[in-house]
C-alpha cells in the first residue's frame, strides 16, 4: 500500500498520543457527570472487513446528526501495526460492506451519493463504489437505476456481482393492481432479486440470475464459480420466518440447487425459523449458515458438497454458549468462528476441524469481560481484529495478539475516558423454578451500601430472545444515564434470554406472562434485600418486548413499582398476532393459532387484567410501528385514562418504525422519562 509523506508523520504523532495514553499517570481526569446529551456525542462501529494481507482494516463509523437527522456512517481505514486510522469518505456516505481487492490496494463498498441529479449514481441511491485506501475521491462502479442492495468481488478481483430489484404484479387481480400503484396490497406484488455480473476490465454486464426469487443474502464462493443464496418465493407480510432455504447458484451452467429441502425443517423446534449468516469454507466445498428463532437457540449448520448432492450437518456449541451470529471460516483450515454469548459477554468462539459430518474441538479466541460486536481474519486466517466493548471503555477496534491478548487501533470516543462511570456487576438471584437468574447492576459512581438505599430502575429487554451485556452502554433505554442520575438500575436476563443455556432460554416457551414475570419480581426484591433499592422509589421500563413486560409487571405487581415507561409495548398477543410483521413470534410461544389456543393468549396478554394497574404510567410507539403496532400503545391509554383513572401519558413518534431513528425522538424519550421518574419516584414538580 501506498503512503504520503504526511500520513506517516501523522501516523508517528498518533502513535505518541496512543503510548501517552497508556503510560502511567496520563489518564485524563474522571470529572464529566453523564448527561443525555453524551448519547448523541457515542461513535458508533460496524462493516469490520481486514485486508487479505492483515495489514489494514477498513471499517464504518456511525455517528449521529441533530434535529430531524438519524446517524450518518462513513469508511475509515487502520493499520493493524498501530499506523493512525483516517477517514475515506464524508457527508454521511452510508458506507457499508468493504471489500478488498486480493491485493489489499483498493477497497469496494456500497454507499450512496446525492448531488441532485435524475441518474444514477448521483441521484442518492445506493451504488458500488471504489476508493483507493491511502485517500482519495470514491469513485462509482455501478449505475444501476434502482440502486444496488448488495454485492460481492471475484476472488480474482477481475468482476463483481450485484444484486438488483423489480416489482412483479402477478395473480387474478394484477390488471387492478397495476391501474392502482400507489395502494398497497397483501400480496400480488412481489419484490424479486436479479444478480449481474460487472467485467471490472471491459466494464461489460450480463445478468448472470434473473429476477425470479427473493434473495436475502448472497456469498460467491472462494474459487469463484458459486453463489449461495438464502431466498425465498415472496417477501409478502411474513417475510422469511419458515420459507427460506440455502440455494446454490452455478455460475458456469447457471443450474440452482436446493441445499436445504422441503423435509429438512420437518423435525425443527420450530417452523418459523429464518436463515442467515451464510459463509463459504475456503475449499468452496462447504456452506456454513444459522437458522433462528423467535423462543428458541439459534442453530449452525454446515452443508458439504458431496458430488452433485449436498449433505446438511449440525454443529454442536459448547454448552451455555449462544451462537450470537458472525459465522466464518478461518483462512483455508476446517475451523469455523462464530460469536458466542454467555453470562452477558459476548466473545470468539471457533470449532476446530468440521468436515465429512464429524467437528473437533471447541476453543475460545477472544475472551474476558468482553461483548464483541464484529470481528474479522485476512486471508490466510492468522491475524485477527475484533471490535470490542467492556465496562470501562466504548466500542473499540481491537488486534488479537498471542494468548489472546487485546491491542487496541482505534480511540473512537476520547471524551469516554473523561466520564464519571456507574459501577457494573453481573448479579445473580433466584427466579422461577428455583432456577438461578441473572442481569447487569448498575450503580452510582462511589456509591457504598452504607450510603443507603436508592431510587431503582428495573430497565427490562427486548426480544425476548436476547440479553442486556456486561458493557458499559449509554442508551435510550436507561442505562448509564439512571445511574448518573442517583437510581440503581438492574436489567434482568430473565427465563428466555440468551446467553445461560438453551434450557433457560427455551423454558419461556408456553409460559410468557408467568415464569419472566416471576423472574423479574424476584430481582426487584432481590435489589430490596440487598440493600440498594428504596422499595417506595422503584420504577420499571422497556421497549419492544421490555414494553410487554412492564405492562405485565404493572399488572403483576400493582404494589410494587410506583412508575413506569412503556415502549412499543404488546397489550393483546392475538392483536399482536393479526398485526405485527413476523406472526411466527407469537405462534412459537403461545404455541399455537388463536383458535387453537384462545385462553392461552388471554393468558398472555395484560389487557384482561388491566383493572389492577395502579402505577403512573407513560407510554411510547412509533406512529408507523410494524412490529408492535400502535394499537397497543393506544388501547392501554385507553384503558387507563379513560376507563381506570390511572395518570399516564401517550407519546406517539409520527411515522417511526419499531425504534426511533432521528435525534429529535430519542432525545424526547430520554427527556420523558428522566421527567417522569423524577416526578413519581423523586417527588420534583
Amino acid at each position: 500500500m501506498r503512503f504520503s509523506f504526511l500520513r506517516i508523520i501523522a501516523s508517528i504523532l498518533w502513535l505518541g498520543w496512543a503510548g501517552m495514553v497508556g503510560s502511567a499517570g496520563a489518564d485524563p481526569v474522571r470529572d464529566h457527570e453523564i448527561v443525555a446529551d453524551d448519547y448523541f456525542d457515542l461513535t458508533t462501529l460496524g462493516n469490520l472487513s481486514v485486508s487479505p494481507d492483515g495489514q489494514w482494516a477498513a471499517y464504518s463509523e456511525s455517528r449521529w446528526g441533530r434535529g430531524k437527522e438519524g446517524r450518518a456512517t462513513d469508511l475509515w481505514v487502520v493499520g493493524t501495526q498501530g499506523v493512525a486510522p483516517w477517514r475515506l469518505t464524508f457527508d454521511g456516505f452510508g458506507a457499508g460492506s468493504p471489500q478488498w481487492l486480493p491485493d489489499s490496494d483498493t477497497i469496494y463498498f456500497i454507499g450512496s451519493q446525492d448531488l441532485g441529479r435524475d441518474k444514477a449514481p448521483y441521484d442518492g441511491s445506493r451504488q458500488v463504489w471504489r476508493v483507493d485506501p491511502t485517500g482519495g475521491q470514491p469513485v462509482a462502479v455501478t449505475r444501476a437505476k434502482k440502486g444496488v442492495s448488495s454485492f460481492q468481488l471475484d476472488p480474482s478481483g477481475l468482476a463483481l456481482y450485484y444484486k438488483t430489484s423489480v416489482s412483479k404484479t402477478e395473480g387474478d387481480w394484477a390488471d387492478l393492481k397495476k391501474e392502482y400503484p400507489d395502494l398497497e396490497f397483501g400480496h400480488g406484488v412481489r419484490s424479486l432479486h436479479s444478480i449481474h455480473r460487472l467485467d471490472l476490465q471491459t466494464w461489460r454486464e450480463e445478468e448472470v440470475l434473473e429476477a425470479d426469487r427473493v434473495i436475502w443474502s448472497m456469498k460467491l464462493s472462494p474459487d469463484g464459480k458459486a453463489i449461495a443464496m438464502i431466498t425465498t418465493d415472496d417477501n409478502e407480510l411474513i417475510f422469511r420466518e419458515g420459507w427460506s432455504r440455502v440455494e446454490i447458484l452455478d455460475l458456469a451452467s447457471g443450474d440452482i440447487v436446493r441445499v436445504t429441502g422441503p423435509q429438512w425443517r420437518a423435525d425443527h423446534k420450530s417452523p418459523y425459523g429464518w436463515l442467515e449468516d451464510l459463509a463459504w469454507s475456503g475449499d468452496s466445498r462447504t456452506v456454513a449458515f444459522s437458522i433462528s428463532y423467535d423462543g428458541y437457540a439459534t442453530d449452525i449448520w454446515v452443508a458439504d458438497r458431496d458430488g452433485q448432492d449436498w449433505k446438511l450437518q449440525k454443529i454442536e456449541r459448547p454448552k451455555m454458549v449462544t451462537c450470537a451470529g458472525g459465522l466464518q471460516w478461518r483462512g483455508d483450515s476446517r475451523t469455523l468462528a462464530f460469536r458466542g454469548e454467555t453470562r452477558g459477554r459476548v466473545q470468539v468462539y471457533a470449532i476446530d476441524e468440521i468436515r465429512n459430518g464429524r467437528q473437533g474441538k471447541s476453543r475460545v479466541l477472544v475472551d474476558g469481560d468482553v461483548v464483541v460486536g464484529s470481528y474479522g481474519f485476512d486471508a490466510r486466517g492468522k491475524r485477527l481484529l475484533a471490535s470490542v466493548e467492556t465496562t470501562t471503555r466504548a466500542v473499540d477496534l481491537y488486534r488479537v495478539d498471542g494468548a489472546r491478548k487485546l491491542a487496541r487501533l482505534t480511540d473512537l470516543n476520547p471524551q469516554v475516558a473523561t466520564w464519571i462511570l456507574p459501577q457494573i456487576q453481573h448479579v445473580s438471584w433466584i427466579g422461577a423454578d428455583g432456577d438461578e437468574c441473572s442481569g447487569i447492576l448498575e450503580l452510582p459512581a462511589g456509591y457504598k451500601k452504607e450510603d443507603g438505599p436508592l431510587p431503582a430502575i428495573i430497565e427490562l429487554h427486548g426480544g425476548p430472545t436476547s440479553s442486556s451485556k456486561y458493557r458499559l452502554r449509554l442508551w435510550i433505554y436507561g442505562r448509564a444515564l439512571m445511574a448518573a442520575k442517583g437510581y440503581a438500575l438492574l436489567s434482568p436476563n430473565y427465563h428466555g434470554s440468551t446467553g445461560y443455556g438453551d434450557e433457560f432460554l427455551e423454558k419461556l416457551i408456553g409460559r410468557e406472562n408467568e415464569i419472566e414475570v416471576k423472574d423479574i419480581a424476584a430481582g426487584t426484591h432481590w435489589l430490596i434485600d440487598q440493600g440498594f433499592a428504596d422499595p417506595e422509589k422503584i420504577g420499571v421500563m422497556g421497549w419492544s418486548n421490555g414494553g410487554y413486560l412492564t405492562n405485565c409487571m404493572i399488572v403483576a405487581e400493582p404494589d410494587l413499582y410506583a412508575a413506569a415507561s412503556s415502549g412499543a409495548g404488546v397489550l393483546d398477543m392475538t392483536i399482536q398476532w393479526g398485526s405485527e410483521d413476523t406472526p411466527g413470534h407469537v405462534i412459537n410461544f403461545v404455541e399455537g393459532l388463536p383458535w387453537e389456543q384462545a385462553q392461552h393468549y388471554q393468558k398472555a396478554s395484560p389487557l384482561y387484567h388491566l383493572d389492577r394497574v395502579k402505577t403512573p404510567t407513560l407510554i411510547h410507539v412509533g406512529g408507523n410501528d410494524p412490529r408492535v403496532p400502535p394499537a397497543h400503545s393506544r388501547a392501554l391509554y385507553r384503558g387507563l385514562k379513560h376507563y381506570l383513572g390511572v395518570d399516564c401519558e401517550l407519546i406517539v413518534y409520527p411515522g417511526e418504525p419499531h425504534g426511533l431513528t432521528t435525534h429529535e425522538n430519542r432525545l424526547a424519550k430520554i427527556t420523558w422519562d428522566l421527567a417522569w421518574f423524577d416526578k413519581y419516584l423523586l417527588g420534583k414538580e
